[in-house]
């Protein structure tokens, strides 16, 4: 495995912390290697799309019913 060593400013060092917090990683190497994924990834997929709409299954089930709809029915809404 290959080894690097580098010198980091203090604030990025902060965002570094941030970053492993929010992802729930334990070392900055973890973190490193992660970012560096995915900033790979996301250059990648500005060469060619990729849609993914998993997160969105489900979204329409958890939204709020009206208590007072317009129309009380499909037959309504299209007679």
């Amino acid at each position: 495995m290959a080894q690097l060593n580098i010198h980091l400013q203090p604030a990025f060092v902060e965002d570094l912390d941030k970053f492993m917090t929010l992802r729930g990683l334990r070392t900055k190497s973890e973190a490193v290697r992660v970012a560096v994924r995915e900033g790979l990834d996301r250059l990648t997929r500005k060469r060619r799309p990729h849609l993914d709409f998993q997160q969105w299954k489900g979204r329409a089930l958890r939204a709020a019913v009206n208590p007072r709809p317009r129309f009380q029915s499909d037959e309504d809404l299209w007679g």
